[in-house]
C-alpha cells in the first residue's frame, strides 16, 4: 500500500528575516539562513530589493569617482538642493539633474580639500560642511548658487569656528564635537547663525568628567525630544533641555555601551539607531520614565555582522533611514555588504528583521524629502527604483531554515515543491533543496511567463516544471510546482531568481512528500 502524500507549509516565508546566530533546528519556519539582495515586502513576504537607476546623464568633474557623501539642503521658501562631495570637490545637481561643480568663491586662496567624508548640516537655509583636517566651509545660495567658501568668510562671523569632524543641526543651532585638539567638548552656534562661535547664546559643554564609566571620545551627536544625545565609543549622555542650552541638564548615561562609526546614527522619528561595539542598537527613550533601554535590533545576525565590522575601516561606514522604504541600511563598504533592517515593527524579542545585499554597493546615502532614496554609484548620483542595478541584473536568494517533515524520526522522501510568487516576468526560478544540513543542493528550475499583472491562464513548461498563473486584486501570481527527489530527516529549501527587469516576492512555500523509513 503506497504511502500517503504529506504537505508541509509555510506561509509568508522569510518573514521574520535572517536568522543566523541561534541554532538552526531552533529557529521557527518563517526565518531564513541566506535572504540576500531581499527585502521583507510591506505585506510580510520576502521579496527582491528594488535596483538604482543615474539621476545624472554624464559624470563631470566628479569623474569615475565615488560620491563621499550626499546631502539635500531644504531652504525656508521649500527649494531643495542636493549637494554631493566627491574627487575631492562639492557639487550640486542642477535643475536638469546635470554635475555642477561649486568653486571657491571666498577671498584669497581656496581652501584644499583632500578627502570627501564630510559630516553635513543645514541651518537657516545654508548648508555647513566640516571634516577632520579641513575649513569648516557654508553653500549660502542666498549669496552664491554656483560657489562656496569658508565659514569664516560669511558675513558677520564671530568668534572661531572649531573644526571638528561631527556636527548635526538641532534646536535651531549646529552641534560640532571631535576636533583634532579636543574630543571631550561639544561646541554650539548662536541661535539661526551656524557662522557666530561668540557670544549671543553660543557657548560649549565640555563632558570630560561626565562619562559614567571612566574616560571616553566623542563620536556622535543626535537629538530628539529636547535631548541632546553625546555618543561615546563606550558611553552614551543624555542632556535635557537642549533647546536652551544655558540650563541644559545631564537627564541619563548609559555605560559600556556607545557608537563606533559616526555615520551610522540615524534618527527615525521614534528612535535613534546606531552601531556599537556589540551590534545595531535603538536608544528608545521613555518621557515619563526619562530613562534610555537599550535594544539589540541585530540580535539575529550579530556575530555575522559584527564579524565583518571588525575588518572594516570605521570611519567609511555609511547608514540610512528611509522612512518611505521602512528600512534602515547599514553599508560596509570594504566587505561590500549592506545589512537591511526591516523598520516597520520588531520581532518578540524586540530585534529586527534582517536581510543583507551583496551587490549594490553605494558610497554615500541620502533621504530625501519627498521619499527619493539617493545613493553614490561610481560617477554618479542614483535612485533606489526599478529592478535593475543600472542596467545590469542581480541575483535574489531566499534559503529556509533546516527542518523536519512534522516528525522528527522518519526519514522524509521529497516529492514535489510547489512555490507562489507574486510578480516576475519571463525569469527563471531555481529551486534547490538539500538534506541533513549537507549543502550538496538537489535544483530544477520553473520558468515565470512574460506577464503582466492582468495575465492570467495555465501554461506548462515540461514535465518536472509547472506555472499555474493567476489574476488577484491586480497582482499576478505564479504558483510554481517541481518534482523533487532525495530524502532525509532533516530538509532546507532554497529559491534563486535572476532579477532583471520585474521584483519578485515569496508567497507561499508547500513541500509534499512520503515518509520512509524510521530513524
Amino acid at each position: 500500500m503506497s504511502q500517503t502524500l504529506q504537505t508541509s507549509s509555510i506561509s509568508a516565508p522569510g518573514f521574520f528575516g535572517l536568522n543566523t546566530q541561534d541554532s538552526p533546528l531552533d529557529l521557527a519556519a518563517g526565518f531564513a539562513l541566506v535572504a540576500t539582495n531581499c527585502v521583507i515586502d510591506q505585506f510580510g513576504r520576502v521579496g527582491s530589493r528594488k535596483g538604482w537607476a543615474r539621476v545624472n546623464a554624464s559624470t563631470g568633474a566628479l569623474g569615475s569617482n565615488n560620491p563621499g557623501v550626499i546631502h539635500e539642503l531644504v531652504q525656508t521658501d521649500g527649494t531643495l538642493t542636493v549637494l554631493f562631495s566627491g574627487n575631492n570637490k562639492l557639487f550640486k545637481l542642477d535643475s536638469s539633474n546635470a554635475v555642477s561643480e561649486l568653486t571657491y568663491g571666498g577671498g584669497g586662496t581656496a581652501p584644499t580639500i583632500t578627502a570627501n567624508n564630510w559630516a553635513c548640516a543645514s541651518l537657516n537655509g545654508i548648508t555647513f560642511f566640516f571634516q577632520t583636517g579641513h575649513d569648516p566651509l557654508i553653500f549660502d545660495p542666498a549669496v552664491s548658487t554656483t560657489t562656496f567658501r569658508r565659514v569664516s568668510e560669511k558675513s558677520g562671523y564671530a568668534g572661531t569656528v572649531p573644526s571638528g569632524n561631527i556636527v548635526i543641526s538641532a534646536y535651531g543651532r549646529l552641534w560640532v564635537a571631535d576636533t583634532a585638539t579636543d574630543n571631550t567638548t561639544v561646541f554650539f552656534s548662536d541661535l539661526l547663525s551656524g557662522h557666530i562661535w561668540t557670544g549671543g547664546t553660543s557657548g560649549s559643554l565640555n563632558i570630560n568628567t561626565v562619562w559614567p564609566n571612566g574616560a571616553d571620545n566623542i563620536t556622535g551627536l543626535a537629538a530628539h525630544n529636547n535631548f541632546l544625545i553625546i555618543f561615546g565609543q563606550q558611553q552614551i549622555l543624555v542632556y535635557a533641555g537642549a533647546t536652551t542650552p544655558s540650563t541644559i541638564t545631564l537627564s541619563d548615561t548609559v555605560a559600556s555601551i556607545g557608537c563606533i562609526a559616526r555615520d551610522s546614527i540615524q534618527s527615525t522619528g521614534k528612535d535613534i539607531f546606531f552601531l556599537s561595539n556589540s551590534g545595531v542598537r535603538s536608544l528608545a527613550r521613555t518621557i515619563i520614565e526619562k530613562s534610555v533601554p537599550i535594544g539589540d535590533l541585530s540580535k539575529n545576525v550579530r556575530s555575522d555582522l559584527m564579524g565583518i565590522v571588525a575588518g572594516e575601516t570605521l570611519a567609511n561606514i555609511k547608514s540610512v533611514y528611509s522612512e518611505t522604504e521602512a528600512f534602515y541600511l547599514l553599508v560596509l563598504p570594504f566587505s561590500k555588504e549592506v545589512f537591511c533592517f526591516d523598520t516597520r515593527g520588531n520581532l518578540q524579542d524586540n530585534s529586527l528583521r534582517v536581510t543583507t545585499w551583496d551587490s549594490i554597493e553605494p558610497s554615500a546615502l541620502c533621504a530625501r524629502r519627498n521619499g527619493d532614496l539617493l545613493l553614490g554609484k561610481t560617477g554618479y548620483i542614483a535612485k533606489y527604483t526599478g529592478a535593475l542595478d543600472d542596467t545590469a541584473v542581480y541575483r535574489f536568494q531566499y534559503y529556509t531554515n533546516h527542518a523536519d517533515l512534522g516528525n522528527a524520526n522518519v526519514t522524509s522522501l521529497l516529492k514535489r515543491i510547489k512555490v507562489v510568487v507574486i510578480g516576475g516576468s519571463n525569469q527563471f526560478l531555481t529551486m534547490k533543496w538539500g538534506f541533513d544540513f549537507s549543502t550538496n543542493y538537489l535544483s530544477t528550475n520553473a520558468q515565470i511567463p512574460t506577464q503582466s499583472v492582468s495575465e492570467y491562464g495555465i501554461a506548462e513548461y515540461g514535465a518536472n516544471a509547472t506555472v499555474i498563473a493567476q489574476y488577484a486584486n491586480g497582482v499576478a501570481l505564479q504558483t510554481l510546482s517541481a518534482s523533487a527527489s532525495g530524502s532525509g530527516k532533516i530538509v532546507q529549501t532554497g529559491y534563486e531568481s535572476n532579477i532583471n527587469g520585474a521584483p519578485i516576492s515569496i508567497q507561499r512555500i508547500e513541500i509534499q512528500s512520503k515518509d520512509g523509513k524510521t530513524v
